[in-house]
């Protein structure tokens, strides 16, 4: 897309959970551009969680090949791959491991023996990158469900990863919370040079991305910009996935069918 090159590349991936059952995918082929936003939608039961453990080899594919910056993800590479890609997952809790969130961020670099002057300079860095130094002494389990985003954040970020991974991370916030995640996670994309991939059904998420994938019944059913993906209102409601709000808003209000953003729908008010 645009002449980016691909940090990840799926070709004709298949994969089911058993020999004996249904396949979870079939035949998926994209190529995630570096540096970009793509948002992989599709309703429960498309596939799209799948291909985040796909990702990081916590499952391999029954056909076809993944790349990771043109490394095969298999058994002998994944250990290798997961030193570049961090997930954020839907529930936080079940990923805190310190007492503190100064202690829980900094987990990871002492497994990688980081110096302790090098950790705490990195920690209090991270912290201040998501806005939660003031934070740092506080325990994980008394923050909001954004805060404990924000810090899960922080601790992939700690890893100065090359991907990062949101699987349905933005399910359990209100409104407020998930616009002000979603913002850090531009300013981390720009700032950090990070590739972002978010797993969502929510095509308000998707919104923010560059480009869009949908599953449907495990295959690649559309892909493109917002923009392109967005014209076709209609066989994305045939797929199950809810219209973002700005599109609903302007079907409702009767206004021309182009593709609208929360900011152009005011202007047009």
């Amino acid at each position: 897309m645009n002449g980016s090159n691909p940090i990840i590349e799926f070709k004709d991936v298949s994969f089911q959970y058993q020999s004996d059952a249904a396949f979870t995918l079939n035949r998926v082929s994209f190529s995630i551009p570096a540096g970009q936003w793509t948002s992989i939608v599709g309703h429960n039961g498309s596939g799209k969680s799948t291909i985040a453990k796909l990702m990081v080899g916590i499952e391999e594919p029954s056909e076809g090949q993944i790349l990771f910056q043109n490394l095969p993800v298999d058994s002998q590479n994944k250990r290798e791959v997961r030193k570049h890609i961090g997930i954020v997952f839907q529930n936080p809790d079940n990923q805190f491991v310190g007492s503190i969130v100064k202690f829980d961020v900094a987990f990871g670099l002492e497994n990688q023996l980081v110096p302790y002057k090098e950790m705490v300079s990195k920690v209090n860095q991270v912290l201040t990158e998501v806005d939660m130094i003031n934070k740092a002494d506080d325990e994980p389990h008394s923050l909001s469900g954004g805060q404990k985003q924000r810090v899960a954040i922080a601790g992939v970020l700690a890893l100065n990863p090359d991907v990062l991974i949101l699987d349905e991370a933005t399910t359990m916030l209100d409104p407020h919370g998930k616009s002000s995640l979603l913002n850090l996670v531009n300013e981390v994309k720009v700032n950090n040079h990070v590739t972002i991939i978010s797993i969502t059904h929510d095509l308000d998420e998707a919104m923010h991305a560059d480009q869009i994938i949908v599953l449907n019944k495990g295959t690649v059913f559309k892909q493109g910009t917002p923009q392109d993906i967005f014209k076709c209102e209609e066989a994305l409601i045939s797929v199950g996935l809810d219209l973002p709000f700005p599109l609903k808003m302007n079907r409702l209000l009767g206004f021309d069918s182009t593709y609208v953003t929360y900011e152009g729908l005011i202007k047009k008010l």
